[in-house]
């Protein structure tokens, strides 16, 4: 294929059907759903200012992913190295929406498989902790499934560097995820929405000691981009009762099911006395294991938007 020189529209054209899968490389990197937007435009930006150098040595969509890796790596370059032990502060939640949108290899030869083992937050959180060169090896190696020469020639090293971080990265992500990954596969089984709806009746009732009942006793709990993190069940709901969970004072819910990053996730909704709506308040993101939720990652109301959600009921 010979890219156009001079029709910005029909370049345009090329490369806005490959947005989904970008936006999502692009996240994986940079774990931030707004930064993933921002870069898929600097993606397209730079690479109409390049047209010219795209050979077709390579398929159109490789060209493009080696410019939004290198535009990730711009970008993660100017970023604060992530002290060891610290929870992420940018992260924010993927749509599945959004990811069911992206062509499958059946639609399109040559499109990456998106496996749901690589868009769960925990892997999202674990490769965060990755130096950027070596998250970028992961990444084009395990998830794309480049051969690695190719990862060598785009981040300018060699194919025994390529091999020597990809060990790395293997056991960093060892260190740092669950024994046992995600068991939500997409739509719930009979046990799992019935699990569901127990944490969306108590959450509405206001009921701490009903939510509790759902929760593993190891339970962890975080709210990004705050600090700390809250872990086992008494904590957690300790910490809920403290901040006046289930008090007229606090208000009370509503709640809509959704999903993102290939797990099940509440949309909670909050009327406070004396309001006439339920407002959007809080996305939470839960992982289930054995039957039970071991993992709540709440993100606040301003992710609504990007996942189609009603600002207020």
């Amino acid at each position: 294929m010979t890219l156009p020189s001079d029709d910005q529209t029909t370049f345009t054209e090329h490369v806005e059907r490959h947005r989904g899968e970008l936006r999502l490389h692009c996240y994986r990197m940079l774990g931030s759903f707004d930064e993933a937007e921002d870069l898929v435009q600097e993606t397209f930006l730079r690479a109409w200012r390049r047209r010219e150098t795209y050979a077709g040595r390579s398929t159109f969509r490789a060209w493009l992913y080696r410019i939004a890796t290198n535009a990730c790596l711009d970008t993660l370059a100017k970023r604060p190295r992530q002290a060891q032990g610290v929870e992420i502060p940018w992260l924010q939640p993927y749509p599945d929406a959004l990811i069911e949108a992206i062509p499958a290899p059946e639609e399109e030869p040559d499109a990456v498989v998106v496996a749901k083992e690589t868009v769960e937050l925990a892997f999202l959180v674990a490769i965060q902790h990755l130096p950027p060169q070596t998250r970028a090896v992961l990444v084009l190696r395990d998830v794309l499934g480049w051969p690695a020469k190719d990862t060598a020639d785009l981040l300018g090293t060699t194919v025994a560097s390529v091999n020597s971080a990809l060990q790395r990265a293997r056991a960093g992500l060892k260190e740092r995820l669950p024994e046992r990954r995600n068991e939500w596969t997409g739509e719930p089984t009979e046990a799992q929405r019935a699990l569901l709806d127990r944490y969306i009746e108590a959450t509405e009732r206001g009921d701490a000691h009903g939510i509790a009942e759902t929760l593993s006793e190891d339970v962890r709990f975080t709210m990004p981009p705050q600090p700390g993190v809250w872990q086992g069940r008494d904590a957690v709901v300790g910490g809920w009762l403290e901040g006046g969970f289930g008090t007229d004072e606090f208000g009370t819910f509503r709640c809509v099911l959704t999903r993102a990053n290939g797990q099940p996730a509440v949309a909670n909704y909050v009327r406070k006395p004396g309001d006439d709506a339920y407002r959007a308040m809080a996305l939470d993101v839960l992982r289930i294991e054995d039957g039970a939720i071991a993992d709540i990652v709440t993100f606040g109301g301003a992710v609504f938007a990007t996942f189609g959600l009603a600002s207020e009921l």
